[in-house]
């Protein structure tokens, strides 16, 4: 997103989604293999539109502590760097972003105070926000992450090449100008 906010002049809002929530069925050994198997076409895509090398974090975990926390650091102004972050160390350097010292380490490195950031991983308010979150994403009927929603209409699943993304929003442009 960071291309395209450069390039196109994109704000990016991010909204919480669980794709695996805590406590879900194990996944079906058939459907977990299919995941499997388009990984390589994932790191593919991640390389030649992004140039980003993928070393993917563990698969299944419970994200609600790094989405709570994304609610935190947004509440602090640091929150385009906090998921910048946390996409970073879980897609990057294969860490464990449901593990609270790893989101911890992440908003010690951005300013923040360790334990106000530990504590607001237990915050009801925003895991209310989370949960809202999540509910606006089932009404768009998101399935897949990541999902971009462009102008509140545009629906876009999965990981795209960058040049469907552009198309998106030069689309958006001319509807806007005509």
């Amino acid at each position: 997103m960071e291309k395209l906010e450069e390039s196109h002049g994109v704000v990016v809002r991010w909204h919480s989604f669980e794709l695996r929530p805590k406590d879900s069925p194990p996944l079906p050994p058939e459907y977990k293999a299919r995941i499997i198997a388009g990984r390589p076409q994932l790191y593919a895509t991640a390389q030649e539109h992004y140039g980003l090398t993928l070393n993917q974090g563990p698969f299944g975990i419970d994200s609600r502590p790094a989405l709570i926390g994304a609610k935190y650091a947004e509440q602090m102004d640091v929150g385009p760097a906090y998921h910048k972050a946390v996409m970073h160390v879980y897609w990057e350097e294969a860490k464990n972003i449901e593990e609270v010292e790893v989101l911890a380490d992440i908003a010690a490195s951005l300013g923040l105070n360790r334990m106000a950031f530990m504590d607001a991983l237990d915050s009801a308010s925003l895991e209310k926000e989370v949960l809202a979150d999540i509910a606006q994403a089932h009404e768009y009927g998101i399935n897949a992450v990541p999902s971009m929603v462009f102008a509140d209409k545009y629906l876009v699943s999965g990981a795209q090449p960058y040049a469907v993304l552009t198309r998106v929003v030069d689309q958006i442009n001319k509807e806007q100008q005509g």
